[in-house]
Order: structure tokens, then sequence, then C-alpha cells
């Protein structure tokens, strides 16, 4: 499981230290491909599988479904890190997230996420508020 906040910074190649406490999980290869709110998603790829997988099973009917399994899946790069934990984020991932050398690295539970600094620090005071008032029907069986 991924869990807490982690501050690397992108080097002059595009690479980032993954966090040590991830690294285990991540080091037989992962995937990095666009996430909601521009950011990086980071599955393991045990999970990536699992998650596309799951997007086999939405109805080629759905337009919304394609269209959102197009753009997931056209981002997505599979990186091996190197020995020293460092993976390279692909410049057009880069672009996507505005990336610039300052990041966060979250732990999202089975994905880890890689924003920007500035923009985690103002989506999350966006959300904080919102994050105290949420109530049991948002995620039942939590509270």
């Amino acid at each position: 499981m991924f869990l807490g906040t982690h501050s690397p910074r992108l080097d002059e190649k595009g690479r980032l230290i993954l966090p040590a406490k991830f690294r285990e999980e991540l080091a037989d290869g992962l995937v990095l491909t666009r996430g909601q709110e521009r950011c990086i998603y980071v599955f393991s790829q045990k999970e990536f599988e699992r998650v596309h997988d799951q997007m086999r099973e939405a109805p080629l009917s759905s337009r919304q479904a394609r269209d959102y399994i197009r753009v997931f899946l056209s981002g997505a790069s599979d990186e091996v890190p190197d020995k020293q934990g460092r993976v390279t984020i692909p410049p057009a991932l880069r672009t996507y997230a505005g990336l610039g050398r300052e990041l966060a690295v979250i732990g999202a539970g089975t994905r880890a996420e890689i924003w920007d600094a500035g923009a985690w620090q103002n989506y999350l005071e966006e959300q904080e508020t919102a994050f105290s008032e949420t109530d049991e029907d948002a995620i039942p069986g939590i509270f």
C-alpha cells in the first residue's frame, strides 16, 4: 500500500528518486500514466494489469469509456527504476502534469501520484475543507 507524502526533486534529465518506502513494490517495474486532476499515476506492474483488466470490462459501445481508455493508455509508459531508485518521467507526462523541479509524491493506496509541489499544495488547500465535511454517503461504511 502506498501511503504518505514525499518531496523529491526532478533532476535535469527528467528523473526522480522514488521514495524509499515505495521502491520494493516498484522494483520490478511500474507504469506511469495520466491521472485525474493533472497528476501522474504510478502503478506497480501487477496493479496496472488489474486496472487494465477492469477497463476491458467496459462496453465498447460507451463513448465515454472508449475516450477515457484511449487517453489513459496512450499516455502510459512502463519503466524500471535504476539501482538508485530513479525513474525517468517521459516529457509528455511531465508536460501533462505541469511538473517543475519540486515535486510531491503521494501515496494513494493502490497507486502513488506525482504532482508538481505547488499544484499539490493548491489542491490540498482546496480539498481539506471538503474532506473535513465528508459524510458517510461519500464513502459508505468508512465512518
